[in-house]
């Protein structure tokens, strides 16, 4: 496993492991309507409404940006799904992580991990 970003944990502190996708419009989460199941959502809009139908079914939520407060970490709250916000990743092409496995891991306090999983 490889380290590729950090953040703050707003959610449920349980590791969990799945597919990340890249949600950047509506257009996306329509997509993943019969898929999302097993998903690690990395969303770029802290108060991104547009996750909602399929929250249920997703793994964990993602943000580069935002805080606790956040309109997604409060969501996610709700659900009980792990939510890393204000996020930092490690990589400059996040295109390149897409469909990959990662790990979204608890760090002790607030401190949110995400690893890849190497091929």
């Amino acid at each position: 496993m490889k380290l590729i970003g950090e953040g703050l944990s707003c959610s449920s502190k349980k590791d969990v492991l799945g597919e990340l996708v890249h949600v950047k419009r509506i257009e996306d989460v329509i997509q993943l309507f019969d898929t999302a199941h097993g998903k690690i959502c990395l969303v770029d809009d802290a108060g991104i409404t547009t996750l909602g139908p399929i929250l249920s079914d997703l793994t964990g939520t993602i943000c580069t940006t935002g805080g606790a407060g956040s309109h997604l970490a409060i969501i996610s709250r709700e659900f009980g799904l792990p939510c890393i916000m204000g996020t930092k990743l490690h990589v400059a092409d996040t295109s390149i992580l897409i469909g990959k496995q990662v790990e979204m891991k608890h760090g002790g306090d607030n401190k949110g991990l995400i690893y890849v999983l190497e091929d």
